[in-house]
């Protein structure tokens, strides 16, 4: 038996509970055509040409019109954003456009829906996707950046959003690391 199947879908999902993650909404389209999605797979990919990594199934409502698109905008949510990340992950069955009717959008270079009070936005060109069994990998060059202070993160961990505090002592985290 490889090890492949050694690992059940259940184990794999209850072992990236775990894994705490910033909530981000991913917006796609335009108009009557708009959509998108709650994510946790996103993650930085380069400094030296800003770019991000997103996942996304190839299922989603939103995978063709990203595609059509081929443009997005990543709109990490704020603390006080819950219910954002449940609309756009489908909780309240809402779909496509609908999933936009309980916050305030607007736009920046690419036309993507930006989340008025996102804790960041990150305005993407897709530069390119792998395809990987159910999902693609997004590349997303930023073509803008818009940054909230003041306020802390929806995290979303042990199948539940959780909210950090904003009290950072920034002192510390600015103190190199000892060997």
């Amino acid at each position: 038996m490889s090890a492949e199947a050694l690992i059940s879908e259940a184990d794999f999902k209850l072992s990236m509970r775990h894994l705490a993650g910033a909530v981000s909404v991913i917006t796609v389209g335009d108009g009557q055509d708009r959509t998108g999605f709650t994510a946790t797979s996103v993650s930085s990919f380069s400094a030296e040409v800003p770019s991000v990594i997103v996942s996304v199934n190839r299922a989603s409502s939103s995978w063709p019109v990203l595609h059509r698109y081929g443009c997005f905008c990543v709109n990490v949510l704020a603390a006080d954003q819950q219910q954002v990340a449940q609309s756009f992950a489908g909780f309240d069955g809402r779909k496509g456009i609908e999933r936009f009717g309980n916050a305030e959008w607007y736009r920046l270079r690419t036309g993507a829906a930006v989340l008025e009070n996102a804790l960041t936005v990150l305005d993407c060109k897709l530069e390119t996707a792998f395809h990987h069994h159910s999902h693609a990998i997004l590349i997303g060059h930023i073509c803008a950046i818009q940054v909230r202070q003041g306020i802390g993160p929806l995290i979303y961990w042990g199948g539940g959003y959780r909210e950090l505090p904003v009290e950072v002592d920034h002192h510390v985290l600015a103190e190199p690391l000892r060997q």
